[in-house]
């Protein structure tokens, strides 16, 4: 696995990737084809079918038989996914805070002035 830079990539970056190529699909995909669709030469196919197969057992990804493969599409929209996987991560326990403050140290000055706007619209309303 391997970044455009030449470094390592990691699972969430590919997990991403892997779940773009199948939302900008209409039809179902299997890993062959999520690993032309990802058109990088030197992503192994057992590397995306592990992915596919893991985002499967995550409930974000449902599958389908089709001969000998599994076709693949999204369980729901990205935005759902994004926002499972953040919440399975914040329920992580102890780390939660851990996990906020990373979350909060990646914001931009505008996704913070959005995330500022959407809590204090949530408290006028409580």
């Amino acid at each position: 696995m391997r970044t455009r830079e030449g470094g390592q990539r990691r699972w969430g970056e590919l997990e991403s990737e892997v779940l773009a190529s199948l939302w900008a699909s209409d039809v179902p995909l299997t890993a062959a084809q999520v690993l032309d669709e990802l058109g990088d030469p030197e992503l192994a196919y057992k590397t995306v079918l592990t992915v596919l197969t893991r985002l499967h057992d995550k409930g974000v990804l449902t599958r389908e038989k089709l001969g000998r493969a599994h076709a693949y599409r999204p369980a729901g929209d990205g935005v759902a996914a994004a926002v499972d996987e953040f919440s399975a991560a914040l329920r992580g326990g102890a780390e939660r805070v851990a996990v906020l403050r990373r979350f909060l140290d990646t914001l931009d000055p505008a996704d913070e002035r959005s995330l500022r706007s959407l809590l204090r619209q949530r408290d006028e309303r409580s």
